[in-house]
């Protein structure tokens, strides 16, 4: 079946087309087919996500809690994520074709192909693992690059950074038309103008790390809620505490 990419994150403003250059704003809910063009405003932080898949993603919901009177003190809820969906954030002042999206089911097996073609700009993406026969491709000006259940980073100039997992970038020199081939894996960055590949820095690392976090549609939260029989709420910090802070404990 044809697949769809769906609108579930923009900050500031982006805009598509689907042919004539006749461009519509485009707000969160929005599920888009092959043949789009979606632009992404210059504005500084601008950026919009997409999951890609068959355009019926949940859109990121805040998180509300209810809590019941539990039987014991040991009694805990953990919010557990509810979906693991490919997202892809198209920057500000990014121009982004959505060539190709198609879903096969064979069997136990998810068949996909997707084919991007980033003209403009930069996009980093969350992709989970795909079966043997899926394809994932990103175009670039001047080459593509093959995704493999990777975290990533591409500069439509040729800029290729590597989280987790491996992408391979074919690059056409402009001046000679040589073809370049090279193997991108985790902690790697590849610029292909200069066929020079060298470890990501920390700041780099940190970065990604946190973009792909940002991508989920749904983030699991990390600390436990305990309500205890008279009904006072206790919180974990998912990021430590410093212990002056804490409350002197009541017997």
């Amino acid at each position: 079946m044809q697949g769809a990419a769906r609108v579930v994150r923009l900050k500031g403003a982006a805009r598509v087309s689907t042919g004539n250059y006749v461009w519509q704003a485009i707000k969160v809910g929005d599920v888009l087919h092959a043949g789009a063009i979606v632009q992404t405003s210059a504005d500084p932080g601008s950026y919009l996500d997409l999951v890609l898949g068959d355009g019926k993603a949940p859109l990121p919901q805040p998180k509300v809690y209810r809590p019941t009177i539990p039987n014991s003190l040991d009694t805990t809820t953990t919010f557990q994520p509810t979906s693991e969906e490919n997202t892809i954030r198209l920057w500000g002042d990014g121009a982004l074709a959505i060539d190709k999206l198609t879903v096969v089911q064979s069997g136990a097996d998810r068949i996909t192909d997707t084919q991007l073609d980033l003209k403009r700009g930069r996009v980093t993406g969350n992709v989970k693992k795909l079966s043997a026969a899926s394809k994932y491709e990103i175009k670039l000006p001047n080459g593509v690059a093959g995704v493999r259940g990777t975290v990533f980073d591409i500069q439509a100039t040729g800029i290729v950074k590597v989280y987790i997992g491996s992408m391979v970038v074919a690059w056409v020199d402009p001046q000679t038309q040589n073809v370049t081939t090279q193997n991108v894996t985790g902690g790697q960055a590849y610029d292909a103008t200069q066929n020079r590949v060298e470890l990501l820095s920390i700041d780099s690392m940190a970065e990604l790390e946190q973009a792909s976090t940002s991508l989920l549609v749904s983030v699991p939260f990390p600390a436990s809620t305990t309500m205890a029989p008279d009904r006072t709420v206790i919180g974990i910090s998912p990021v430590g505490a410093n212990p002056a802070s804490l409350p002197t404990p009541v017997p």
